[in-house]
């Protein structure tokens, strides 16, 4: 039987515990905290998973809570004018429902999984110095815990990382009160408001630990009106700024916000990081390797919500690449061929995500307006989270954006 061990708990370390350990694999899996501590910590993320990603879970069986989370149905998108009114409003359906679950809950619940199923739950912060030791004792070692020391062992790869700074302050509330957006109030949706030069507020629906919720989540450029969030520590201040902010950019969002309270003295969360691609092998001082996984290896910035969805898919990827790879030994060119294989799903979002922090072009800004008169290119953005590649097709050459809304307006 193969030992496999993986560190960090999170979407990607523990699904594809979950699933080398259904596979019949011997998997030790460390994590810095325990499922109680997890689960009344503070939020971790600002998660939304869609179809593809939704379906990896079911695959293994671990889509413990689709029945309670709330069915997201749409994505909409909303522009700001400089008098802080709506100059483009539109909702686009997706072609399958994404769902949001509080990491804190889905980490706890598959962590408590995995050691009633007979995985070997270690609890320990793990540093280089472990890993150097544990290692010998293991046919292959994964690092998923994309925060810390251990990520300093993976180098940087330039070429794929075009900003070395961060490109948004971020600040995250969940709350309970928060109205329906009344344009679409039979169904849920995540609302995407852009601020041109300001930055962008999220809102979307999930489950938390004390049930159903809403996340508000602001991504302010970087010295610019959002930024404000750094030396917050009170949760009750965090949220005041978050609807202040609310009242002044955007008061369509606010008018629904007014009677909002934080879900519990741990929904909140602020911070900032450079989206980064690295090399994925990692070496230890006495020469072993070891693989990154997920954000250790191809970290964006949350601004198009693929955190969750790009770890799902790198946990997909790295365990088809396991069970199809036998007995051989998992040496160096197998991890660079496993990692190759995952980027080829990873570039599409990484392309995106960096096209989204910079200021849109002409032509976008164009085809984000035609959305609103042409329901069929609402329906494609909308349901390019779900699959970043179809952006493709008509997003980033001016050129294809103008010859498909021709070719839909004619349609």
């Amino acid at each position: 039987m193969r030992k496999i061990l993986i560190v960090g708990a999170g979407q990607s370390g523990l699904q594809l515990a979950l699933g080398l350990q259904s596979g019949g694999y011997e998997v030790t899996l460390m994590s810095n905290r325990t499922a109680d501590e997890i689960r009344s910590g503070r939020v971790m993320s600002t998660q939304c998973m869609f179809a593809t990603a939704l379906q990896h879970e079911r695959d293994l069986g671990l889509n413990f809570w689709e029945s309670q989370a709330p069915d997201i149905e749409g994505v909409g998108v909303s522009v700001a004018g400089p008098d802080s009114t709506r100059v483009i409003d539109w909702v686009g359906r997706l072609d399958g429902h994404a769902q949001s679950v509080d990491q804190r809950v889905k980490m706890a619940g598959w962590m408590e999984t995995f050691a009633q199923r007979g995985g070997q739950l270690v609890i320990h912060g793990a540093a280089v110095g472990d890993l150097d030791y544990f290692s010998r004792a293991y046919d292959l070692v994964l690092v998923s815990a994309g925060k810390g020391e251990l990520v300093s062992m993976f180098e940087r790869d330039p070429r794929r990382s075009p900003y070395a700074v961060p490109q948004r302050a971020l600040a995250v509330a969940y709350v309970h009160g928060l109205g329906p957006r009344p344009e679409h109030p039979e169904f849920d949706a995540v609302r995407c408001n852009l601020v041109p030069g300001v930055g962008e507020l999220f809102v979307m629906p999930t489950l938390t630990t004390s049930g159903r919720a809403d996340i508000l989540f602001w991504e302010g450029v970087p010295g610019g009106p959002l930024d404000v969030f750094d030396g917050v520590k009170d949760p009750g201040e965090h949220l005041a700024l978050t609807l202040e902010l609310l009242e002044k950019f955007l008061p369509w969002e606010y008018a629904r916000a007014t009677k909002a309270e934080l879900t519990d003295a741990g929904g909140t969360l602020a911070g900032r990081y450079a989206p980064t691609v690295r090399k994925p092998v990692g070496r230890l001082p006495s020469g072993g390797l070891v693989l990154g996984v997920a954000d250790v290896v191809v970290a964006n910035d949350p601004i198009t919500g693929q955190g969750s969805n790009s770890a799902s898919k790198c946990a997909a990827s790295y365990l088809a690449s396991i069970v199809e790879h036998g007995d051989r030994p998992f040496d160096e060119a197998w991890m660079e061929a496993a990692f190759e294989r995952y980027w080829e799903t990873a570039r599409h979002v990484t392309k995106w995500t960096n096209a989204m922090l910079a200021p849109p072009p002409e032509h976008v800004i164009g085809l984000l307006g035609a959305a609103g008169d042409l329901k069929p290119v609402a329906d494609r953005f909308a349901n390019g989270f779900n699959d970043p590649a179809d952006f493709e097709g008509y997003f980033y050459d001016p050129a294809r954006t103008e010859a498909y809304l021709a070719e839909v307006a004619g349609a």
